[in-house]
């Protein structure tokens, strides 16, 4: 069964964290929002290893990235999902999918599930966009491609709300959800936005 996004408010301001990242070739040991003050925007994606949502779009999803390193795009990745149900998606396995895919953007372990809370979020691939004042302008989709919909992944949707606000402009308003697998919260920690 497939999850939307809840869409967060727009304006919405970024919360903190402050997470241990997996990826070795990419930022620090611990990562914070801070570390991306001097960017005029930042993408918090939350993602994982196992969702065939994730899959579909991870190649393209890392071109994305590349293209847009010396752009003032800053990205980081977190996975929140639940390693005593989905092993596949712990630390070990994070740093081994980085290297395996070149990953070029941290990519961070949410063990207590608190990150992915405080973002709302709520599937893989779950994508946050925000300004330089680290307001939110853009949560939704990558593309409308989903697997099996012979829709090709060309990242248009998110690429479009990226280049307005590196150019300064103003991101529309319409915006699809993103669709994909739900994050797998711990038992009995589910947050009160998650659908039951």
């Amino acid at each position: 069964m497939a999850f939307s996004s809840i869409m967060e408010e727009l304006g919405s301001p970024a919360p903190d964290f402050q997470l241990p990242n997996t990826n070795p070739n990419a930022g620090p040991e611990v990562v914070s929002l801070g570390d991306f003050a001097a960017m005029p925007a930042l993408l918090v994606a939350f993602v994982c290893n196992h969702c065939p949502y994730v899959i579909h779009i991870r190649d393209c999803f890392s071109d994305f990235t590349r293209s847009y390193a010396d752009r003032g795009l800053g990205i980081v990745a977190i996975s929140a999902n639940d390693i005593s149900t989905h092993p596949g998606d712990g630390p070990q396995k994070m740093a081994a999918e980085a290297l395996a895919h070149n990953f070029s953007y941290p990519y961070l372990y949410d063990e207590t599930q608190d990150t992915a809370k405080a973002y709302r979020a709520a599937c893989t691939p779950d994508l946050f966009l925000y300004d330089s004042q680290r307001e939110l302008v853009y949560r939704g989709q990558f593309d409308a491609s989903r697997p099996n919909n012979d829709i090709t992944v060309d990242g248009s949707a998110l690429q479009g709300a990226v280049d307005a606000v590196l150019n300064g402009q103003p991101v529309t308003t319409e915006q699809v959800p993103s669709l994909g697998c739900n994050i797998k919260w711990k038992s009995g920690q589910e947050p009160d936005y998650f659908p039951t």
